[in-house]
């Protein structure tokens, strides 16, 4: 699929893949801003809860407020579609909140996903989620990648 949808259409979207096709609907978001190998053996493991995987990617304002101003080093264009073309992704939204709860609510996803370094009751969305019976999960990460990581090691040579 590997579409890069726009918020105001994420709605329609998913509620046709809904009608036309009973297909079970994963969500995770992210700033992604320097892929590493940890970012897509995440997506990969959040696809196998799934049908179709949903990325919703933090906008270039959403970045800078969350990570600093100096972030992102990727254009949210560029990060959209190099990462709508994973094999494991099929969608990506990019939204401007500090938070993909807005989004969340718009996709209604069965299955939400973040990565291993979150505990559950801090996922933001899950108490929407599970309150009409979707799951919530976490997926390990691959030890030793991280963007930080890689910008460390970029600063010091």
């Amino acid at each position: 699929m590997h579409e890069i949808i726009p918020p105001a259409e994420i709605e329609a979207f998913v509620r046709n893949l809904r009608q036309t096709a009973k297909r079970r609907i994963v969500f995770t978001n992210g700033c992604f801003d320097i892929l590493h190998r940890g970012h897509v053996q995440y997506l990969e493991d959040a696809k196998n809860f799934g049908d179709i995987l949903i990325i919703g990617l933090n906008s270039n304002t959403s970045v800078a407020r969350l990570k600093g101003p100096n972030r992102p080093y990727i254009d949210q264009h560029d990060r959209a579609y190099i990462i709508s073309r994973f094999e494991a992704v099929d969608v990506v939204c990019i939204f401007d909140e500090d938070t993909p709860l807005r989004l969340i609510r718009m996709v209604k996803p069965d299955v939400l996903i973040k990565g291993g370094d979150y505990q559950l009751d801090a996922i933001v969305g899950r108490d929407f989620v599970e309150n009409y019976g979707g799951l919530v999960k976490t997926v390990p990460f691959v030890a030793g990648r991280s963007s930080t990581n890689i910008i460390e090691k970029i600063k010091n040579g």
